[in-house]
């Protein structure tokens, strides 16, 4: 039987309201990765409050996969902005441009959590796929992991959207998978202070991740905002990378 025990029947809170708290927890974010140390009170708290982003877009790449018209859309959609994204997040990330022509052609390929929640939603089309052998769906989504390591959050995100949709509308399922997920990196400040690494406490700010849970246990599972509610998210991403960016570098 399906456990859709994180329904609250209208309650709580919808898709978009959900988004719409995780962007602001992602410009806080970035905001001070831009502008904050990371080892000071400040940074970390906006560090940590940073952290539910990812589990949030994550969780609702998983819902879109079951309730969109049309995935093979929703993917090229995904794909469109992860290409357009690109530049704005290697600007925002090292100031400078990830194309270089100084030593002949190179282009960087350190990319935006977009490539990342790309390929958890390809993970999970592979995965309920029909015409896919078992066997053969671990092994692609094991290259998929491999080939997302270059993205923001790396296979994490990957790991997060399978397991979210592989436990569709069973919330306990959900948050353990997640959980089990996540140990590295929230254990990762224990591990660097055990190693004698004197900069363990800039890493305690992982442990935000585990504070999306209680977020999502609030979804209602009603989307929210309007039809054409999914063009700011897709929209705002880039655009405030290139602004602050251009703030960090240029003025």
């Amino acid at each position: 039987m399906k456990n859709t025990e994180n329904k609250t029947n209208g309650l709580g809170m919808s898709a978009y309201t959900l988004k719409i708290i995780a962007i602001i927890a992602m410009l806080i974010d970035h905001i001070a990765w831009a502008f904050v140390p990371t080892g000071t009170i400040l940074g970390q708290v906006m560090h940590t409050i940073g952290r539910i982003t990812a589990p949030i877009m994550s969780y609702f790449i998983s819902e879109g996969f079951y309730h969109t018209h049309n995935v093979k859309k929703y993917a090229l959609r995904l794909g469109i902005f992860a290409i357009i994204s690109h530049i704005p997040y290697y600007y925002f990330m090292n100031g400078q441009l990830p194309i270089s022509f100084a030593n002949g052609f190179q282009f960087k390929i350190q990319t935006s959590v977009i490539y990342t929640l790309l390929l958890g939603l390809i993970s999970l089309i592979i995965w309920n796929s029909e015409k896919v052998d078992k066997k053969l769906k671990i092994l692609l989504i094991i290259l998929i992991c491999i080939i997302a390591i270059p993205g923001d959050w790396s296979f994490i995100t990957v790991l997060w959207i399978l397991f979210f949709g592989m436990n569709h509308n069973n919330f306990s399922d959900q948050v353990s998978s997640f959980t089990i997920i996540s140990i590295p990196i929230i254990v990762s400040p224990l591990l660097m202070l055990l190693n004698n690494y004197n900069d363990w406490y800039k890493q305690i700010f992982h442990i935000g991740i585990l504070l999306a849970i209680p977020l999502l246990k609030q979804y209602n599972g009603k989307p929210g905002g309007s039809k054409n509610s999914k063009w700011f998210f897709y929209i705002f991403y880039p655009l405030h990378l290139l602004i602050l960016g251009l703030i960090k570098y240029e003025f």
